[in-house]
Order: structure tokens, then sequence, then C-alpha cells
């Protein structure tokens, strides 16, 4: 047996902190390698020696095997965990490290290897007598060939699925329901593949309707031991991506367990498996299961596995990678109640699920029973756009499923997560829809439940009241605090009654005049007094009246504000938090977003019509039109990657290209104009996308 005495996680973010946190458990030093972007990322300070991979995108740093290998020669690590992503599932790594001498916390390369391609997975899976999907590849000659293209997905038959041969996590993937869109889809999942895992090959697979997801963890070790530690729902999904997975799954009972978990290790005994990995089916409607893939890794919503069955995953990983057969306590693994798992992503679900890069201001999950949180961000933390924008995963777990659902809702409820927009509020009301409550999952849960409705805050317009009071009156009472001159004169008061104080503020892309004006002033010699008089003010927001009383006002060691006050005789404490311009109010059962409006615009911030604006932050791959060309609605214009996605960008209308203010590789701010249109005399009709375009 060999033992770890140092490790270098080759990765980043929460899964790094994660290792890191059994490593320290097992007397395992830790080393970390990092992006220039990821220099003050929390896993860095967490690590016990760190490494600098120069540059930004995975390419320069996280992708780079060499760079990777000799920062554990340097720091004398002789082990390497690979996380998931990035070079968790590269078999030229894995065979790299052991060249080097250096154990690699995964699989033997020759596993890897066999199941990084899905065309050969399959095919050893179906020689093994797990059930597979019928499928074909896509070779250079089928892509250029577009009547060929389309004649062998019609053998397959529609819908099929667009699959990036190598790689995981939903990346290169893409649903196709006719022949008309194949050729268009096929070329966008490659590039998307090409991006995030280094290969852009991709394949085609008969696509099952109304599917549910459903995985099963296996372990093994180099004695030939395998087991299977059940399985975890993870049909919620967006982009093919998953954002809410559970273990057990609702929709299996213990024959069908049995069954997949005897399907699981047949697969893992098929390639000599060694260590943690999962292999991924799909469940249709008639409780058919059929082999999609295996994941030569530890996935990201291991911890519910955890949660079940008390196991440590990454401790077990080190010990079968130092050579120890199967640890006892898998072998006898039981499940124990109920695990339930949200990603909490930066993106907008409202604008397409548009990534979000920024700084986070504010970053608190609270600490309730049962609950866990795994993350690799904090307040400050910078999200930038060349990585994944999942932020934290939030795992509760119960006796029941319906315990475990709620403690989770009520801890994503109470979060605060301040500075970019988040999917917070989305997985808060899927964790409350009553067919999710009631287990009627499956991959298309979304596409019956459009995100941007169901993520919604429902309207109330008493909170809406309460909440922009309290930006306007924390900031008012923080200046009177400030000033020097007349420090006892209450905010907003006025000798012109007639007159308010006015404050304009965007909420949710509209524009709101708040008005404000002091009632009567509290004497000075109540603010020692047991009982508060409040100070009332009338409040106007777009025109209604309200009458607030204000309690109290308080700022927090974090810079935050806390308001006590009351409105339509309803009396709560909110959290407002600035951030430059924009307050994030938390409380009375919501959070709303307020930029508040400068009074007078800055020349030449006001963009010209026509302009085509950047959605957010991210690098140009494609420019689909030339100047002068002619497009109409829909169209595409540019693609831009963030995140490791695509986003089209699109003509809102018809019109002439009169100017294209960015090239394929640049890299653009969010706001930047990317094109003018002016409208076009002699409109033509095209075919329109399925992206909105972004306009100002």
């Amino acid at each position: 047996m060999t033992t770890i005495r140092k490790l270098l996680v080759a990765n980043r973010g929460e899964i790094v902190s994660r290792v890191f946190r059994t490593a320290r458990e097992l007397d395992v030093a830790t080393v970390a390698v990092y992006s220039d972007p990821d220099a003050e990322a929390p896993f860095v300070a967490e690590a016990d020696e760190a490494v600098r991979l120069p540059g930004a995108t995975p390419a320069e740093t996280y992708l780079r095997a060499d760079l990777v290998i000799d920062a554990a020669r340097r720091t004398g690590a002789d082990a390497v965990h690979p996380g998931y992503g990035f070079l968790s599932e590269n078999a030229a790594f894995a065979r790299q490290c052991r060249q080097a001498g250096i154990v690699f916390v995964g699989p033997p390369p020759e596993a890897v290897e066999a199941m990084g391609s899905k065309t050969t997975a399959k095919k050893i899976m179906a020689e093994a007598g797990v059930p597979v999907l019928p499928g074909l590849l896509v070779d250079a000659e089928l892509r250029a060939d577009d009547a060929r293209l389309s004649a062998a997905a019609t053998a397959l038959g529609f819908p099929v699925l667009v699959k990036a041969v190598y790689g995981g996590g939903g990346r290169g993937m893409r649903i196709v329901t006719g022949p008309d869109e194949l050729a268009g889809t096929v070329a966008s999942a490659c590039r998307e593949a090409e991006s995030a895992f280094g290969d852009g090959a991709v394949f085609l697979e008969r696509y099952v309707e109304r599917p549910r997801h459903v995985e099963v963890q296996i372990f093994a070790d180099t004695q030939g031991e395998v087991v299977h530690l059940f399985e975890r729902e993870c049909s919620v999904q967006r982009r093919y991506q998953k954002i809410i997975e559970e273990a057990p799954s609702p929709a299996v009972d213990d024959g069908l367990r049995a069954r997949l978990g005897a399907a699981a290790v047949t697969a893992a005994r098929a390639v000599d498996y060694v260590g943690a990995g999962t292999v991924e089916f799909v469940l249709d409607q008639a409780g058919d299961f059929y082999f999609l893939e295996m994941n030569t890794r530890l996935q990201v919503e291991h911890p519910v596995t955890e949660m079940i069955t008390g196991l440590d995953l990454v401790r077990a990983q080190i010990q079968v990678a130092e050579g120890a057969p199967l640890p006892a306590e898998l072998r006898a693994a039981h499940i124990g109640g109920h695990a339930v798992e949200a990603r909490l992503y930066a993106e907008d679900p409202a604008a397409g699920f548009l990534p979000s890069a920024g700084t986070l201001v504010r970053f608190d999950v609270p600490d309730l029973p049962g609950v866990r949180v795994d993350t690799g961000v904090r307040a400050g933390t910078p999200v930038q756009v060349y990585y994944d924008p999942m932020l934290a995963k939030v795992i509760a777990h119960g006796p029941t499923r319906e315990l475990a659902v709620r403690r989770l809702a009520a801890a994503l409820a109470r979060s605060h997560v301040d500075g970019l927009a988040t999917n917070r509020d989305l997985l808060v009301a899927i964790l409350r829809e009553e067919q999710f409550l009631a287990g009627e999952i499956d991959t298309g849960y979304l596409d019956r439940h459009d995100p941007a409705k169901l993520g919604a805050p429902p309207a109330d317009e008493d909170r809406t009241v309460a909440h922009l009071a309290a930006v306007v009156l924390a900031e008012a009472e923080t200046r009177r605090a400030r000033r020097a001159l007349l420090p006892t004169l209450p905010s907003g008061w006025r000798n012109v009654g007639s007159s308010p104080q006015l404050v304009t503020v965007e909420v949710a892309g509209t524009t709101l005049e708040i008005g404000y004006r002091h009632v009567h002033h509290r004497p000075p010699e109540a603010d020692s007094a047991a009982h508060r008089a409040a100070d009332g003010f009338d409040v106007w927001v777009d025109g209604r009246r309200a009458r607030v009383a204000l309690h109290r006002v308080a700022a927090r060691a974090d810079g935050s504000t806390t308001v006590d006050l009351t409105v339509a005789g309803v009396r709560c404490v909110l959290l407002v938090a600035r951030d430059g311009p924009v307050a994030h109010v938390h409380g009375r059962g919501g959070t709303t977003v307020a930029r508040i409006l400068p009074r007078f615009v800055e020349p030449g911030a006001v963009v010209e019509p026509g302009s085509l604006v950047a959605p957010m932050p991210g690098t140009v791959v494609r420019v689909a039109v030339e100047v002068g060309e002619r497009v109409s609605a829909g169209d595409a214009v540019l693609v831009l990657e963030a995140m490791k996605m695509e986003h089209t960008v699109t003509a809102p209308g018809p019109g002439v290209v009169r100017e294209l203010a960015a090239t394929v590789g640049s890299v653009v701010d969010g706001g930047r104009v990317l094109a003018v249109l002016e409208p076009d005399p002699e409109p033509t009709q095209r075919a329109p996308a399925s992206t909105p375009g972004v306009t100002r």
C-alpha cells in the first residue's frame, strides 16, 4: 500500500475546498493550482501551498496537464485529485500522472479512455449486456454532407439528441426535433464541446420522450470488488444540466433499484473500474432504463449520496487510491432518509439563463438543521466569465423526502446572495411546486414550467412599498447621520408640504419614482426611551401613497443596514445591502433588487437606436453577418460564449447591418455595443431563431 502525504487538487472552486476538508482530516497536506482570475479565490487561501497557472481561460490553465504535473513536482505532491470537469476524465492526464510516479486519485487511464468516448462506451456496454439506446457518430465527412447527416438522423428517428463524445455536464448537448435545424445545431454543439473539452466530436442518439435521468453511484477497489451506493434522481435540468438532484429517486422501488444497481456494477466490471464513478441511465415512462454514459470521476451531486449513507466518498477515494480494499462502511451501506441538492448558479432564469458575472457583495446561507453548503465563494469573490457559473451547492437531509425538500427551500429562501443575478428564486419555486413535491418530474420539467414565470415573485404591493421605502429611508438616514449641518433635522423633512423628496429606481426592468416626506419629528429624548416613537413618513411609489412608520435604522458591521418599519399595519425588519447604486432588500418573504438611477444622465451614456449590446460579458465566437447585409427578426448576428455556454445575439426586427463593433475572439463586457442595425426599407423574410436579441 501507498500512503498519500501531499495531495494536489487539479481544479478550482468548491470541489477543491471539499477535497481539502477530507484531506486535512486524513493528515494529508494540500496543494492548489490557480489561474490569474482565481488568485484571490477562497480555495487558494485554504491550501497549504498553491502554484499559479499563468492565464485566464481553461485552455491556458486548468486544462494544461503539463503545468499541473509540473506543479506537483515543484511542491512534492505525491498524488493528484482531479475533482470534476477539466482534466478529471482525461485519460492522457491520468497516464501522465502514472508515468511521473504520481498517484491519480481516480480510475486507471484505460477505464477513463474506454468511457471517455461515449460511442465506445455504448459499444462496450452493449457487449456486456447493459441496455443502450441506438446512436451514430458524426464524423467529419458526415458533418460536411448535410443530406447524409439528415438521412442518418431520420433513420434513427426524430427527435434526436446531439451529444459531445467527450466530457459531460450537459456541454455540447442539444435536442433536434427535425431535419431543418440539424446542421446548425450540430455545428453549435461541436463548438461548445471543443471549448469545454478540447475535442469537438459529437454523436446522435435517439431521444426518449419525457425520460427521467437516474444515475447510480458505484465504487470499486484494486482487488476487483465493486459495489453500488444506490441511485440519484437528476431529472430537473436546464439546458441539459442538472440543477436539482436527490437520493433516493422517488420513481425507483426496491426491485428497480436492484436492477439498476446490478447494471451499474456490470458496467464497472466491464472496464476494470477502480474508485468512485457514476453510471447514468435514462428511465422511460414504462420503467425501462438505458445506459447513457459513465462518469469516471466524483460527481457534482455526490453530497446527496453522502447524506443518505453517512459516507465520505472523498475519504474512500483516497483510501482506494492508496491501495486499500473497499472500506467496510461502503460494503455495508444502506439508505437512511432522503437528501436533496440544489445548484445555486450566477445566472438569470428570466433572461434565458444568461450567466451573470461580477463581484459577490454578500453571500450568506443560514445554518439550519440538516443543511450542508459546499461552496467556493464568499462575499467579495469575483465571479468570472471563464468558468462554470455555479456558486454553491446547498444540500438538505431529512428522514423523509418532504422534510428534506422543506429544509432546502427554507435555507435557500432565507439566503442572501447579492451582487449578481442568481437562480435562487427559481430553485425555491421548484421545491415548493406541486408536481415536484409529488415526485412527478422528468427532464422536460422546466419545458412545461416556464422558468421566468415559475421563479417570479408573487405580486405583493405592500411588500414592494416596504422594500422601496427601506431603500430610500436607509440611504436618507445614513446621509443624515454623516452630515455636520443640522444633524438633528430628519431626512426627508420639507418646509413645502406639497414637494416630497424624489428618487427614481429601476426594479426588474421597470422604472419607478419614489417620493417620501417626513410627517413629524421624533423628539431627541425619544432615542433613549424604552419605547421609541416611530418616525412617520408619507411614501409614494408610482403615485400610490402609503404611510410608513420608521422605528429604527441600524448599520451592521458588514456595511448593510437593517430597517425596522411598518407598512399597511404590518411591521417587519428588512435588510438593505448596497453595492454602489444597487440596493438588495431582503425580508417580508422576498427580495428586491433596486438600482437607484442618477438624476442627470452623463453625456454619451445612451447608445444610439438600433444598437445590439452584449447581454453579459463573454467572448465572441462567431459573427454570422457582414456589414451591409439585410437581416430579419430572429436572425443570428453574433454568438457569444460565457461560462462554457453559447448565447446567440439576434436581430430584434428587420434591418441592415450598418456597423459591426466586435470580431471573433473579442472579449466584451456586458452592455458593450456589438453591432448597429438600421431599419430596412425592404425587409426580407427568414426563419426566426429561438433566442431573442438584446437591444437598447
